[in-house]
């Protein structure tokens, strides 16, 4: 699984003010099936586990988490039994509704579920003891996939090459991907992640993994918090799609994309600036309920 490596920078085709002009790290290419930030974060960790003598690995999620996905395609890859712990047990009894957990358990996920109390605390003694109880001996991987061996795989996404732009952008979910990119940032350059979450709680824990602080973080491209979306966002990424080939997910990168064009137009950059934007996959994000 951890031999591919077919990223590449490609330009967008976009009218920009200024001699501005936007590059793509295809970061979604490089794995068929687990592909960009899960790649990464997950590469450290399971050769970590199966050091460690662990034969499988338990996750947390919601019941759409690219991470849930990945985690389960890289297990069945790598031959790794996994465990998902999805956030709500309205699904328990009907999750061949989901897309996302229906491909999960096909990869060989075996699926457990908590109320959203205890969800909350799902990383507490107890809760890890009844998990145990249940499962067995297991390597934990956080919810999102960030923890140091996660950092690890994403300072691995800028290469030699990339000191060429001034900017580098991406989408934050939990921050493990930005902080692997501040680490591995060149001095030429400020990086600047846009959340898919509401709030500001994001600053602490980047700065848990980061080593640098050339970066900073755009709060205002939510568009209401994790997994929500509206018709203007999806209009965007259509177009988006139609004028340059390249499909961002709605839930993530797509509103990374739609932020920054904003702030090109409202100025934020300089003349001539050459600005690199991560692509970190989770195309599963167009589902049967949002339409390409």
């Amino acid at each position: 699984m951890f031999e591919s490596e077919n990223v590449y920078n490609e330009q967008l085709n976009l009218e920009l003010p200024q001699g501005i002009s936007v590059f793509v790290k295809r970061e979604d290419l490089l794995h068929a099936e687990v592909s960009g930030n899960k790649f990464r974060k997950l590469k450290y960790n399971i050769i970590k586990a199966k050091e460690l003598g662990y034969s499988r690995l338990l996750t947390f999620g919601g019941a759409y988490s690219n991470h849930i996905a990945a985690t389960a395609a890289a297990g069945r890859i790598c031959g790794v039994e996994t465990i998902g712990i999805i956030r709500g047990d309205e699904l328990k009894d009907n999750y061949e509704d989901n897309h996302t957990l229906t491909k999960a358990v096909e990869d060989g996920m075996q699926l457990g579920f908590l109320s959203r109390s205890d969800y909350r605390q799902k990383t507490s003694p107890e809760i890890l003891k009844r998990l145990g109880d249940v499962y067995g001996n297991f390597y934990l991987v956080p919810e999102g996939g960030t923890n140091e061996e996660a950092i690890k795989g994403t300072e691995e996404i800028l290469k030699q090459g990339d000191e060429a732009f001034d900017y580098v952008c991406t989408a934050v979910g939990t921050g493990g991907t930005i902080a692997g990119i501040i680490n591995s940032s060149f001095t030429n350059q400020t990086i600047i992640g846009f959340p898919a979450l509401k709030g500001d709680f994001l600053y602490e824990d980047i700065r848990r993994f980061a080593n640098k602080s050339n970066w900073e973080l755009i709060l205002d491209y939510h568009f209401g918090g994790y997994a929500k979306y509206n018709e203007e966002l999806l209009s965007f990424l259509r177009e988006l799609y139609r004028r340059t080939g390249v499909l961002f997910d709605p839930i993530y990168n797509g509103k990374m994309m739609y932020g920054l064009i904003e702030e090109i137009k409202k100025g934020r950059f300089i003349e001539g600036s050459k600005i690199l934007v991560i692509h970190t996959g989770g195309l599963q994000g167009w589902n049967d309920k949002i339409k390409i």
